[in-house]
């Protein structure tokens, strides 16, 4: 009876649709500000910062002062397993990103697969209008385009990821 039972339950769950997807949770990340009008000839092309996503937020970036006219906005960046959020607070103060033709984060994940199936902006938590055409990804790394927004305190941007189920490097 138990063997039946325990074989039932088996074929049940086999015929369940597999859960597809992975998390940004546990994954090696680098942050750094690129801006550029001509990607081989970059404006800023700020330090990288390198963490493992865990709880609390990842990176706080601010200023480097290596430019009198173009510089890190403060940020505070916060990676859940499906969600990456970009928010400022009274150290941004209030302004508009440098405008060029690329202006803004990229989030390189280490590994070698497609990390993510989707991104896209969650209009209902996001203040900045950053378009969708603003998101792209390339290989593992997801690119937030910012350039020409205005900011001030309270701004953010909320992206909701879909994570391909990669293994974590």
């Amino acid at each position: 009876m138990i063997l039946r039972l325990a074989l039932a339950l088996a074929a049940l769950l086999s015929a369940l649709p597999a859960v597809a997807g992975g998390t940004l949770e546990g994954r090696t990340v680098a942050l750094n500000v690129l801006t550029y009008d001509d990607p081989d000839r970059p404006l800023l092309s700020s330090t990288g910062r390198t963490v493992t996503v865990g709880d609390g937020v990842e990176f706080g970036m601010g200023p480097e002062f290596r430019s009198d006219f173009l510089d890190v906005v403060p940020v505070l960046v916060d990676i859940r397993p499906t969600r990456v959020t970009f928010s400022y607070d009274e150290t941004a103060g209030a302004g508009r990103f440098w405008p060029a033709k690329f202006n803004g984060y990229v989030l390189r994940f280490a590994g070698t697969c497609a990390l993510f199936d989707a991104v896209r902006i969650n209009r209902a938590e996001t203040t900045l209008p950053v378009r969708d055409d603003g998101l792209f990804v390339r290989d593992a790394a997801l690119y937030v385009n910012v350039e020409g927004l205005d900011y001030h305190p309270g701004s953010r941007l909320v992206v909701e990821v879909e994570v391909a189920d990669c293994p974590l490097s």
